[in-house]
């Protein structure tokens, strides 16, 4: 049995993500809980801070736990932040990877690669049962390539090559991504606050 009193429940069906959080949090005490089944929550909000905070709050009441969610999602620079924080579901099916990769290039034909830049951005929101809030916020910037190249991770990975690398996110192992990617960069700066969020009254 976990005896650890600092529990979180993922409030993602994303198996990627879950994949994520469990190796960067893992590493720290904190005990994190993906087998609980919960309702679908309507990510009604305009931006990413208002849709992890839904998400988290809704999960944090369903559970009576504390609660971690995140919304991400591409920005790209020429076409005004899109697709956002309608990412997952660009090409309308949600989760459908390729079907969104296939949108987005379609939207970029012709476009030159030094006009595709474009950033990762993932906000976190940590929710407490009696409605406390954290909020953090990571970006990896890079750029568009024309096609997908790598077949690790998930979403928009192998066409988004960071800055600094000549690879896309695709073609890294989990442990460079983790070093580098926008999740991990909110998760670098959300850890050190987990415990005392959790522990205040």
């Amino acid at each position: 049995m976990d005896s650890s009193p600092f529990k979180i429940v993922i409030a993602s069906k994303n198996l990627g993500k879950i994949a994520e959080f469990k190796r960067i949090l893992g590493e720290v005490g904190i005990s994190i809980i993906t087998d609980i089944e919960f309702p679908d929550v309507d990510e009604s909000g305009s931006t990413f801070e208002e849709n992890a905070l839904l998400k988290a709050h809704a999960i944090s009441r369903y559970t009576n736990l504390p609660a971690l969610a995140d919304d991400s999602g591409l920005a790209v620079d020429y076409l005004g932040g899109a697709p956002g924080i309608f990412s997952a579901r660009w090409s309308g099916v949600h989760g459908d990877d390729g079907a969104n990769i296939k949108r987005l290039l379609e939207d970029l034909n012709g476009v030159s690669l030094e006009n595709r830049g474009a950033k990762f951005i993932a906000v976190l929101a940590l929710v407490r049962p009696d409605g406390e809030e954290l909020l953090v916020r990571g970006e990896l910037r890079g750029k568009i390539r024309n096609q997908p190249v790598g077949v690790n991770g998930f979403g928009y990975d192998p066409i988004f090559e960071p800055e600094n690398s000549d690879r896309t996110l695709g073609e890294m192992s989990a442990a460079e991504k983790d070093a580098i990617s926008h999740r991990s960069k909110a998760l670098t700066e959300l850890t050190p606050r987990i415990r005392p969020f959790l522990s205040r009254r």
